[in-house]
């Protein structure tokens, strides 16, 4: 978590606190150590966050005090309603809490003029079709693309037959009711993509790939859309 998403949210728990937290139970939760809580709130305080308490008795944020509100018009609040529902059609269950959280974030810091349009009941977002992969955990795959880790898996193509594959995930490619890892595929030695849901089994493997400043992604999004999986 980058610290400045930290410091957010050490002022909402705060806020939502009906009595003083103390620096261990916001370490717990946020999963640093209360030496680290200790110097944000310091942070805090530095900034003109009226905070009041000590290390070992905990702490409270003065009533009254909010953050500036985000200036959005109604559409761009719609989107931002529309936009995290939609991630729970991705069947990523870690993207979907990241979504959430979002939601959450934002709903909190809205004008409450603005707020009533982010909670509202008339945006509807069906939970769509897509089958959930059971055989790769998309946090760890996102989390190799981000790093260039090679990745291996068992998948199965359409007809059932089986293959082991090294491949260099590259992208998600996010469809309506399927979800796509864009890669170079050691077996082929070609671009693949390659259905979630159609991976068996997976690991991260020790090995980096060379994204080459960007040239694989380039060259695997120039290929024809109609292009088969796997």
């Amino acid at each position: 978590m980058r610290r400045s998403d930290r410091l957010f949210d050490i002022i909402q728990r705060l806020r939502a606190a009906a009595r003083p937290v103390t620096a261990a139970t916001l370490a717990a939760g946020l999963e640093v150590s209360p030496r680290t809580i200790y110097r944000d709130i310091a942070t805090l305080q530095a900034r003109r966050v009226p905070i009041d308490g000590e290390a070992g008795v905990g702490y409270v944020l003065r009533k009254g005090f909010d953050l500036p509100p985000l200036m959005f018009t109604v559409d761009e609040v719609e989107a931002i309603a529309v936009g995290a529902r939609m991630v729970g059609r991705l069947r990523d269950p870690k993207l979907q809490e990241a979504a959430e959280s979002v939601f959450a974030k934002v709903t909190v810091v809205l004008p409450e003029a603005l707020r009533a349009s982010l909670i509202s009941p008339s945006i509807f977002v069906s939970e769509g079709d897509a089958v959930t992969a059971e055989g790769v955990d998309m946090a760890e795959l996102r989390a190799a693309i981000r790093g260039s880790r090679k990745f291996h898996i068992a998948y199965a193509d359409e007809g059932g037959r089986r293959t082991h594959r090294t491949i260099w995930p590259i992208a998600m490619a996010y469809y309506v009711d399927v979800t796509l890892v864009g890669a170079w595929c050691e077996l082929r030695a070609d671009y693949r993509n390659f259905r979630v849901e159609r991976i068996q089994s997976s690991r991260v493997l020790d090995e980096h790939f060379d994204q080459d400043n960007g040239r694989l992604f380039r060259e695997w999004s120039a290929l024809p859309k109609e292009r088969p999986a796997g």
